[in-house]
């Protein structure tokens, strides 16, 4: 599963990345603060890349939403929705036959420009963060859904079944959430895709010699501890903990 993520970079670098335009360059200076460890039940405001305007980058809240809610509902929503994950991750798996996905599987789709995201590894019934990046450290776009509550887009990030790296990091529930490789992102958002090209793109193999997976501090999954801050993202060694 993905519940925390990372996005450091300035929205020009995002814009330059993947050829795109801020929809709304007066939120540039709040977007450009570099995000180090994004909680997504705190429900934050993320970039995407909506498949309805693939040109541009817009703010979208991490946590799909029924497309039959209203904005004043969205906090009693979000308070129901913990116990199934907050919408903030979604089975690839039932992108058809879902009652949520099903219905913006085919129009709807996006990417989510991230620097990185965390994922738990367990060792020994204890929980240790890995950090997962680019060795490059540029960023890098995961597969999402969305909806659209009162024009505010809300989005979940498509998970399957771990590769054999996340399936050694993510070892007690082996999932990984989608990466799509950069010669794909286009046709991600392309139009009338069938069924069938939708799920080659999220069953295609991203590259995994070009990450850069490591431990970091348990600080990250502390509610007390403001973990959004550029140290989460230094390494951290823990004895015996390897992949």
């Amino acid at each position: 599963m993905c519940f925390h993520t990372s996005q450091t970079k300035k929205t020009v670098e995002l814009e330059n990345r993947f050829k795109v335009s801020l929809h709304n360059k007066a939120a540039a200076k709040i977007l450009d603060n570099p995000a180090f460890h994004l909680n997504g039940f705190a429900h934050p405001d993320m970039l995407i890349i909506p498949q309805e305007e693939p040109s541009v980058l817009i703010a979208a809240k991490w946590g799909i939403v029924p497309q039959n809610k209203k904005l004043q509902d969205l906090e009693a929503y979000y308070k129901e929705a913990v116990k199934f994950g907050g919408g903030l991750n979604a089975q690839s798996e039932k992108l058809f036959n879902h009652f949520l996905y099903k219905n913006v599987a085919h129009s709807r789709r996006c990417l989510i420009p991230v620097t990185g995201f965390f994922e738990p590894h367990e060792h020994q019934g204890k929980k240790y963060p890995f950090y997962i990046t680019r060795k490059d450290n540029q960023p890098f776009a995961l597969a999402g859904i969305y909806t659209l509550i009162e024009g505010i887009p809300t989005f979940t990030i498509l998970t399957k079944v771990a590769s054999p790296l996340f399936e050694k990091i993510h070892n007690n529930r082996k999932r990984q959430p989608v990466i799509i490789h950069q010669d794909l992102e286009q046709k991600w958002l392309t139009d009338n895709l069938s069924e069938n090209e939708i799920i080659e793109i999220i069953h295609t193999p991203y590259p995994e010699e070009e990450l850069n997976p490591y431990t970091v501090s348990k600080d990250l999954f502390s509610p007390k501890i403001n973990s959004n801050t550029q140290d989460i993202l230094e390494k951290v060694i823990y004895e015996n903990v390897t992949i």
